[in-house]
């Protein structure tokens, strides 16, 4: 511990300026909360833009930086989505390791740089894997910048909270981990003081992250003389929007609606039917609002580790049971059930036995008999007489027939050519390998019929192929039904070099396998705004995978600058069913 606080403190000796801790030394926990109700701005470079405090620091020019900039010949900054109070926040590409990253700029005369530096460089070394990463702090040509890892995989609790409040277990594991991490955290010496639902991710493996330990709050100038209590109450915030999907002040935050004006903090129970007790109380608890109500007499959490204990000290929450649908019973076969070959009675009922006709013993019988034996053998007479007569005349004929006999039997009875018909398409979704998606809003845009709304991809420096730094962009397609597929006719906005285009049959519209594990049914390439991919064999499939691997070097638009990008204007399929 003492290593890492020392390495933030020289480093800010060092630039005359003071250090992360030294600041925290310097404000009130009330001006931190304040900050926290009212900053809704995002906090790093997956986040959109916004507004933030600036903590009352002196403001620097930005650094004039655009898409293709270069940092140390290596940090190539795609897109940017947070730029104010001097500093911006970028997507990138780290061309060494061909990953995607995130990277915070600011000039090296900023009045908060050294803190960043210092911030940055101490949370490097924490390596906890709970919190996203801290790759790079340096300082060159006049710029400072801090680079972190992206996770493209991960989902912001904001955007988790907009569909409705999370269920028990959920809430139960992001409030574990997120108080453990901060606990670790804190016994190191490091404070987060912006811990919101912007900062905390879900990984695709459950497991939930978080970003900007130290790093935000000093890019913004916001530090607290008591920054465990801030970051208790931060972490109770968090579990009470992940029960309520309110956001526990009077104001509106993070695309929450706050409580109602002039009712005070009232316990998650009470804002929500079915809220779990247990959880209520612990966002109580650790909420600043001196334990809870006045009919509960629990003790306040004013630390993260003090929140682990409480969580611990709870019965465990299991996860729910999965959903178990019970199979069908056993039907016998009408062979098992002693019935193959005749007709099933209904329950109850007596089956009639039949009656065996009697045998034609009488005199009468017998004549019967002798009567159509005749019978028989006249017609059998009759008939040969016919056939050997028809066999003749035929031998007779058959040199003429032979010159005249055409092909045409032959064709007909040969398998008919299944109809091809359109396809109609019931429904798409964007398909994402790797990295961030494209624009999975439009994909609509493909099949409305509409030759002037489209779904694009992003601007990319490098091309036509979009490897290796992305294996491709495309949109699954649901035919409604199992179809065998003959063509797929794709309008495009953008001629020029050329388009590569792939279709695939795939198991659903978010598929379970990678690229290498789909079927291919056909491939095209075109320099112009069409183009047709035919099938190369016959294979059958519910869902069609669109996928795209190189595109060509378009104009700039109303949309983006110029740059390697393509987009699709309408698909048409053709087949059978």
């Amino acid at each position: 511990m003492a290593e890492r606080s020392t390495a933030a403190v020289d480093v800010a000796d060092n630039s005359g300026e003071k250090s992360l801790t030294a600041q925290a030394d310097q404000s009130t926990a009330d001006g931190v909360a304040k900050n926290r109700e009212r900053d809704t701005d995002s906090d790093e470079a997956q986040e959109s833009t916004g507004t933030a405090e600036t903590g009352g620091s002196g403001k620097a020019s930005p650094p004039e930086l655009h898409s293709g900039h270069k940092l140390a010949r290596r940090y190539r900054l795609e897109e940017c989505v947070t730029r104010l109070d001097g500093f911006s926040s970028w997507r990138a590409v780290d061309e060494k390791l061909r990953r995607a990253v995130g990277v915070h700029v600011l000039p090296a005369d900023h009045a908060r740089a050294r803190s960043v530096l210092a911030a940055a460089r101490s949370a490097a070394l924490l390596g906890d894997p709970r919190f996203v990463q801290v790759l790079d702090a340096v300082e060159e040509n006049d710029l400072v910048y801090v680079v972190h890892e992206w996770l493209p995989d991960a989902t912001e609790l904001t955007t988790l909270l907009a569909s409705g409040p999370m269920e028990v277990y959920d809430t139960y594991q992001m409030a574990s981990q997120v108080a453990a991490a901060m606990a670790a955290a804190h016994r190191e010496g490091l404070a987060h003081l912006r811990l919101n639902p912007n900062a905390v991710l879900r990984a695709s493996t459950g497991q939930w992250r978080i970003r900007g330990l130290a790093v935000n709050a000093a890019l913004r100038g916001i530090s607290s003389d008591t920054p465990q209590r801030t970051d208790t109450e931060a972490i109770g915030a968090l579990l009470y929007a992940a029960l309520t999907q309110r956001w526990p002040y009077e104001s509106d935050a993070y695309g929450l609606s706050g409580l109602p004006k002039d009712v005070g903090l009232i316990a998650p129970d009470q804002v929500r039917a079915g809220v779990h007790r247990g959880l209520s109380e612990l966002a109580m608890r650790a909420l600043a609002n001196d334990g809870a109500t006045a009919s509960r007499h629990e003790s306040p959490c004013t630390t993260p580790e003090e929140v682990v204990k409480a969580i611990g000290e709870m019965p465990r929450i299991r996860p729910p049971e999965p959903a178990f649908t019970a199979p069908p019973d056993y039907q016998h076969t009408t062979y098992q059930q002693g019935t193959y070959g005749r007709q099933t009675p209904r329950p109850g009922a007596t089956q009639p036995v039949p009656t065996p006709p009697p045998p034609l013993q009488s005199r009468t019988g017998q004549a019967l008999k002798w009567a159509v034996s005749a019978l028989l053998i006249a017609a059998l007479g009759l008939g040969s007489w016919q056939l050997a007569d028809a066999l003749m005349e035929q031998g007779n004929k058959s040199d003429d027939t032979n010159r005249t006999q055409t092909t045409d039997g032959g064709d007909k009875s040969g398998d008919k050519t299944k109809p091809v018909k359109p396809i109609r398409i019931q429904g798409a979704q964007e398909y994402v390998a790797s990295g961030e998606a494209q624009a999975p809003q439009d994909v609509d845009s493909t099949y409305d019929g509409d030759s002037s709304t489209y779904w694009r991809t992003k601007r990319y420096n490098e091309g036509p192929e979009l490897a290796p730094y992305k294996p491709g962009v495309g949109i699954v397609y649901d035919l409604g039904s199992t179809k065998e597929i003959s063509t797929a006719s794709v309008g495009l906005r953008y001629p020029g070099s050329h388009t590569t285009v792939h279709l695939y049959a795939t198991d659903g519209l978010s598929p379970s396998t990678g690229i290498d594990g789909m079927k291919e049914i056909g491939t095209a390439t075109t320099s112009g705004t069409s183009l047709t991919v035919k099938a190369s064999k016959s294979l059958k499939t519910r869902y069609a995978l669109l996928w795209i691997t190189a595109v060509p070097n378009a104009p700039a638009d109303g949309y983006s600058s110029a740059g390697y990008k393509q987009a699709v204007t309408d698909v048409q399929f053709k087949g059978s069913s």
